[in-house]
């Protein structure tokens, strides 16, 4: 924490954040940073513009927030607004990694240094930099979890993935599915939601086209709305014998939930072990309460440090530090990781509440 700090107090030091996602502040009126993220209709995000605010008070270079909303037309006009505004740097999390190209050869165009935060650009050039938890850790640490909480033979195993449009759901398909693949073909687990994933149950390594294909029966596309109605048609589809104690891969906090309260409302439904990701308040709870199992703690903070340390060493002509590198399909990303947590109900205080992510009244029943 001690470390974390001085990094932080680094950053409060060369920094001013705008004060809402349509405006911006400092001297000048340009503005140094342009930051995009995807959405404000997931908690995930707007925790991430708060902590941008918290982490860019009282610095004397300017930053500007703008929201896409989901869509990629949005996206790229706002960063052609950025662009007008004069940034110097880009950090941007795009809607569709594909997609998102057009908009950052844009920024590239006019000598703008572009980071991808948390989600990879692909297909492009024009990426400098990518600020990431790893993502492959993130499905790993759900599938050991899975492992390590199943008892027996013939678990019945559902899966459920991200959004085709995110290479992150990909890259934790592909963790989850690495270590929950032997397992899978020694008998403890059996597939009961993707034929496809069926198909392919005695190959340790997908392709990209072997996993769209399971992407193509069980993605959420990020919405609980779309993960309740097909954990619904999954049950409804499946004999008993695909129910009883089962196991669950979620990709992240807000399907967690969606899907924990579909199982929890069948009466065939024993018991169920569910993944989540992202530590969001209210997924803090469910777990609190029994009905979310884990989420994988991924530290906002330190992702933010790690990318406007970034967009300051850029300005100051300094070389960022990286910790290795992502191929997006076209070139190589140097790339800083950052490392994830598994919290559950064991450990939920001691690495949310004591470090200070988050208040304890901000929850019911904590222990």
């Amino acid at each position: 924490m001690k470390v974390f700090a001085l990094g932080l107090v680094a950053i409060l030091a060369v920094f001013v954040l705008a004060a809402c996602s349509d405006s911006s502040s400092g001297s000048g009126g340009a503005v140094s940073v342009g930051i995009v993220l995807p959405t404000k209709d997931e908690p995930r995000w707007v925790q991430d513009e708060e902590r941008f605010k918290a982490a860019l008070e009282g610095s004397d270079h300017t930053t500007e927030i703008l929201f896409s909303q989901g869509s990629s037309a949005k996206e790229k006009e706002n960063v052609e607004t950025l662009i007008s505004k004069g940034i110097e740097v880009l950090i941007i999390a795009p809607h569709d990694g594909a997609a998102a190209g057009a908009a950052v050869e844009a920024a590239k165009a006019e000598g703008i240094t572009v980071i991808a935060y948390d989600r990879l650009i692909t297909d492009t050039d024009a990426v400098d930099y990518y600020v990431t938890f790893d993502s492959v850790a993130v499905g790993e640490a759900q599938g050991q979890y899975l492992i390590d909480h199943a008892s027996g033979s013939n678990v019945p195993l559902y899966l459920y993935a991200g959004a085709s449009s995110d290479n992150n759901a990909f890259l934790f398909f592909e963790g989850a599915w690495k270590v929950l693949q032997p397992k899978i073909a020694d008998g403890t687990f059996v597939i009961a939601n993707s034929s496809e994933a069926e198909k392919l149950k005695d190959k340790p390594e997908l392709t990209r086209d072997e996993m769209s294909a399971i992407l193509g029966q069980v993605t959420t596309n990020w919405d609980p709305n779309e993960s309740k109605n097909k954990a619904e048609t999954h049950l409804t589809a499946v004999s008993n014998d695909l129910k009883g104690d089962v196991a669950i891969l979620a990709p992240n906090d807000g399907t967690a939930r969606a899907i924990a309260d579909v199982f929890s409302s069948d009466p065939a439904i024993s018991s169920f072990v569910v993944t989540g990701q992202d530590a969001e308040k209210a997924s803090i709870q469910y777990i609190i309460d029994g009905k979310q199992t884990m989420t994988v703690f991924k530290d906002v903070r330190t992702l933010v440090t790690d990318a406007m340390g970034m967009a300051v060493d850029v300005l100051e002509d300094k070389t960022p530090e990286t910790t290795g590198s992502y191929n997006n399909g076209s070139v190589d990303i140097k790339a800083k990781q950052t490392d994830v947590i598994v919290v559950n109900k064991d450990n939920v205080k001691s690495e949310l509440i004591d470090t200070g992510y988050y208040e304890a009244d901000e929850f019911t029943g904590l222990e």
